[in-house]
């Protein structure tokens, strides 16, 4: 296991996919699949609390996957809902802080009501600061954060020639997060699936065959050891 040094990354990113195949290969529903990714969600929080990794955002339900087979869709806001209602003691009694990403007003209002609850009873905690990406597409982060700069343009609040790259982030979802050190993406698929486009430019990645039901802390511990081998150049040489 890495030590706590500079060579930890304070902000790790995770694209969780397989949970499907993961429930397909044993013959059970899809929501298994995503059931049994509810326990590595728990040990990726306290690996990184151990690690001395700040933040940790989880792809918990992209824009695309509302088109997914509705009874799908329930069952993973069904899940949602309870995942928040029975961790967030826990998350409490951990010191981990939670925060949301997203088009937050697509989701279920039982779901919205249950995570402002959980964001709330989370507020003053320090330790660690957990971020799910829900109902989030980077595309959509994106044009959402020009048009607002746009509405402020036509407002008069803003001068066009003074937006740069600080301006465009302070209006992203993730303004007052700092970016991704390391990306992590289980189940060995090679893409970035809308995930953080703006965030990840200089992220380092770690793609990992194992599904994410079977992602477990010392997977994560390896994964902050690959990062820890790298040299960081972010452009230069």
């Amino acid at each position: 296991m890495p030590e706590k040094s500079s060579h930890i990354p304070q902000h790790i990113a995770i694209i969780m996919d397989g949970n499907g195949r993961w429930a397909r290969e044993r013959g059970l529903p899809r929501r298994e699949g995503h059931r049994a990714g509810a326990e590595s969600v728990r040990e990726a929080v306290e690996t990184c609390k151990e690690l001395g990794t700040k933040f940790l955002t989880l792809y918990a339900f992209s824009s695309e996957n509302w088109s997914r087979p509705r009874a799908e869709v329930r069952a993973l806001m069904s899940l949602l809902k309870d995942f928040l209602r029975r961790k967030t003691p826990e998350m409490h009694e951990q010191g981990v802080r939670l925060h949301a990403i997203g088009r937050l007003g697509d989701l279920p209002e039982n779901c919205r009501a249950e995570l402002t609850r959980s964001i709330e009873q989370t507020s003053s905690n320090t330790d660690l600061n957990l971020v799910l990406a829900l109902s989030y597409g980077a595309r959509e982060e994106i044009v959402d954060a020009a048009r607002q700069l746009a509405r402020e343009a036509v407002a008069g609040e803003l001068d066009p020639e003074s937006i740069d790259n600080a301006a465009f982030q302070q209006h992203l979802y993730t303004a007052g997060i700092p970016d991704p050190d390391l990306l992590i993406r289980t189940s060995g698929e090679s893409r970035i699936s809308n995930f953080l486009l703006w965030q990840i430019s200089y992220a380092e990645i770690v793609i990992t065959r194992k599904l994410w039901p079977d992602f477990k802390g010392v997977d994560l511990r390896q994964a902050a050891a690959e990062y820890a081998r790298r040299h960081r150049r972010f452009g230069a040489i």
